[in-house]
Parts: C-alpha cells; structure tokens; sequence
C-alpha cells in the first residue's frame, strides 16, 4: 500500500482519489506511485516552492471584513483533484445541455415568456427576480446568447452522484486561478504531465476571447475586445488584468470609455478616440449604466444600454442575465431544459424546497436542524446557515427571516460531500470539496476540461469558498484511453 495513504482514514465519504478499498484509484495510481518516489523533504521542498510561487506572482484574492479588504496569498494544495476522461465526458455533456437550455431560457422571459405562459414557470418567481431587468425586454442579442460565461459548481454525494449545485451567470469568477494552479503543478510534477494524458486548460483565453470576438458587430474586421474592471480594490481585479492580458485585450474603467452621440462606444486613447466592439463586463449590472440603472454609480458608462440595444457594441455577459442566476430559479432548471430542449438533465439538481410554498415552507421550518438555507442571490457563502452546524438561536433567527420574506429562501439537504486528500502538515488528510468548470457560449460551445476544484481546508467544513477560509486544488482529467 502507498505510504502517502496508509494513514489515511478509511473512508467516511466518498473520496474523489482513494477508493472504498483504502487503494488509489485507476486514474489516481500514477499520481500516488509518483508521491511513493519522493520523501518526506522532497514533498515539502516542492509545496515551499509553490508557496514561494504564488507570492511571486502576486496571485492573491480579497477577504471583506470588518477589519478592512485584506488581499491574501491564493491558498493551494499540492496534491490534484483526479477524475477520469470518460467520467468527465459525461459531465461535460450536461453543462453544455444546461447552459442551452438556460440561455433559451433567459432569451425567452426577455421576450414571448412562454414558458410562463404556458405554466411551467410561475410568474410570481419572475414577478419577485431582483436581477430581471425591464430594461432589456425585447432585446435579442447575437446568437440569442446572454450568459457566454459560465461557472456551474458541481458536488458529489457519498454515493458517488454529481449534482449541480448552482450556476454562476452573472459574473463568474475564478478561472484565472484554475489556470494558474495547472501552471503551478507543470512546475512542481512535470514527470507526470510527460508521463500521463492530462488533458490541457490552457486554451481557455484563446476560446474566451473567440467567445467575445463573435458578438462583436462588425464582423471581418479584428475587433477591439475590452475587459471592464471595476478598479484595482474589487476582489477580483487579479483576475481582470490576467485574463486582460491573456486575450491580448484591453484592461479599463468605466472612466476610459464613452458613449457617443452615435451610440457607439469609444476607448480615450492618447491617440484620441478607439471604437470598442465588445466589452466582457465584470461589474455588476446595478453599476453598469448610470443612465439605466443606478445613477449614482462612477463604475460604469453612461449610455452604454443604449449603444448595446442598437447592436453597436457586444456585452458579455448581457445585462440582465442574472436572472437565471437565482437560487429559486435554480429549483427549476430540470424543467427548463424538458421544456426547450425536450430532453432529460445530464446531470441532477441538489433536491430542494422552495419557501414560497406553503407545504415546502412548513418543512423547511420543521427541519432546520437537517437542512442548509441559502438566500436567492447571495454569493460566496454569505447569507446561508448549515442547519446541523448552527445554534438553536441561529436557526431560530433563521425562520425569522424565511417567514418574513419566503420568496428569498430555498433549502436543499445536507450532502455528505466528497473528500481528497490534502497534504496537512506532512501528511494527509480529507478535505472536502467542490468543482467550478467554466462553459462559453455564443456562436459555440466549450466547456474547460475540469475545472476550479475549490477545498475547504478547515477539518470537517463543508465552506469550499475563498472568502470564507477555503483553498484551491488543479483539477486532473486524465485520459486511460476508455472506450
């Protein structure tokens, strides 16, 4: 038995590397076989020439606290997330289903809302949507796409089942980081990466601008594709300028562009004026446009609605497609993709009750104990309670604010989710954890083979996010040559 894992625990959840009979898996074993040639100091060189990395490249991210933003160093763990081709081929399948079926979605409550009238989708969900925007009704963009980019955060059970957790369709962060951790593990495991068929992420800025570059509205000329930054203190901004400079693209502020009395939208350039043809957006929609919607906001451009409903300008993502990133909506995703795409889910939802329901409510409220509770558009952990993991006086101040606003509340089971093991100290230990891939969409569709594999490092948490202590892992899709 490999000496990494014979201290292991034995299995209390499904663990993505070892198996229930205490052996690596198939597409784990070269991994382990190559830990078993290293010793102890040698293991430990390597994460300190990762660390020392990270620190380099100034990858970091931003805690919000009461204290003040605190930018910290990206937490890594050494040893990958490791599945299978043919297992991936499968989940790759459903995101591709799921992101369709989605933006068929988002592009029909934007126009004919069909499927509310036709009963599959209540309207007093749409009615009490606080990212539906009134301001793109009748809007069809390119390709009828809102939502190019996509982070579906996927779960397994203790049974081995992947569900989709939730969808990220608004602003989906982190890819910047899954690349860097593949560039981090080249370095510090390149006889593995020449020794097994892991397959490659790197493309992701290729395809990512190719994704843009489609919506822009003057076709057969190179298009001057910009990333819109909020500035250098929102938590994210790492990840603006790399993926800025990745694309070769152009990295502003609301501040460097202007809407012209044409409607179009121009760059301020010490050579004067440059049109911009497609601006991949990383402010919320709140800020995007003072002259739409918030007028107080400096993040922005004013006007820039108005160019983008002429079709002069290309917007990913779309304004207004947060609205199926909702964790209400969420609940009706299977549905949706029956109705547009008359086919099945590849891949399951989390089963979840929905407050707004009388009979669901009453449940929800009875079970706290057993359930986690998430609002319907909070992010990064914030605003949910683990029901097993809170205090009576949590839980009760809980139902407080479900039964005063149960529209905003959905509650799912509380999944026993899978572990990997994580060097601790000089040793391992199970972590769990949960995997962003990244889909693209306009005139075509592509999914990153894995993805973000982000883990909570605390012992026993189930809080995977970066803002709430959790760490990051590479994400290993490895080819056996399965038929």
């Amino acid at each position: 038995m490999s000496r990494f894992i014979n201290d292991y625990p034995s299995a209390e959840f499904y663990d993505e590397l070892i198996g229930a009979d205490g052996q690596p898996r198939d597409a784990s074993r070269a991994l382990f076989d190559h830990l078993d040639a290293l010793d102890a100091a040698g293991l430990d060189e390597r994460r300190q020439a990762v660390d020392a990395a990270i620190m380099t490249m100034g990858v970091t991210f931003t805690v919000y606290s009461d204290a003040g933003n605190i930018d910290r160093a990206w937490p890594f763990d050494i040893i990958p997330r490791v599945m299978s081709r043919k297992e991936w081929d499968r989940i790759e399948a459903g995101l591709k289903q799921r992101l369709t079926a989605l933006n068929l979605f988002i592009n029909d409550l934007y126009n004919e809302q069909r499927i509310v009238k036709d009963g599959v989708f209540p309207l007093e969900v749409l009615a009490g949507s606080r990212n539906f925007r009134a301001q793109c009704m009748g809007i069809t963009p390119r390709f009828g796409v809102w939502a190019h980019v996509c982070g579906t955060d996927l779960v397994r059970d203790k049974d081995g089942t992947v569900y989709v957790l939730e969808d990220n369709l608004r602003v989906p962060s982190g890819v910047s980081y899954m690349l860097e951790n593949r560039q981090l593990m080249k370095r510090l495991f390149p006889e593995l990466f020449q020794s097994s068929d892991i397959l490659p992420v790197d493309d992701y800025p290729t395809r990512l601008h190719d994704t843009l570059a489609a919506l822009s509205p003057r076709q057969g000329q190179r298009p001057v594709v910009v990333v819109l930054t909020p500035g250098i203190f929102n938590s994210a901004y790492f990840e603006h300028s790399y993926l800025a400079q990745k694309m070769g693209a152009f990295l502003v502020e609301g501040s460097d562009l202007v809407v012209r009395k044409d409607d179009c939208v121009y760059m301020k350039t010490i050579s004067g004026l440059r049109r911009v043809d497609v601006i991949y957006r990383r402010i919320d929609d709140d800020f995007l446009d003072p002259e739409a919607f918030r007028e107080d906001s400096a993040l922005g451009v004013r006007g820039l609605m108005r160019a983008w409903r002429a079709g002069n300008v290309g917007i990913a993502n779309a304004p207004g497609a947060g609205v199926a990133d909702d964790k209400v909506v969420y609940a009706f995703v299977p549905k949706v993709i029956q109705y547009y795409l008359d086919q099945d889910p590849i891949i399951p939802n989390v089963p979840s009750y929905l407050c707004m329901y009388d009979d669901e409510r009453d449940y929800v409220l009875a079970n706290l104990d057993k359930l986690v509770v998430k609002p319907a558009n909070e992010s990064g952990g914030y605003g949910m309670i683990i029901g097993p993991r809170a205090t009576p006086e949590e839980r009760a101040a809980f139902a407080d604010l479900i039964r005063a606003n149960p529209r905003n509340y959905m509650a799912q089971p509380t999944l026993s989710l899978s572990t990997a093991p994580t060097l601790i100290g000089d040793h391992l230990e199970p972590r769990h954890l949960d995997l962003r891939p990244f889909i693209l969409q306009s005139d075509k569709l592509y999914c990153t083979t894995g993805g973000l594999t982000r883990v909570a490092m605390k012992a026993g948490s189930l809080v995977v996010n970066s803002s709430q202590g959790g760490g990051a892992k590479d994400t290993w899709i490895v080819d056996m040559g399965e038929e």
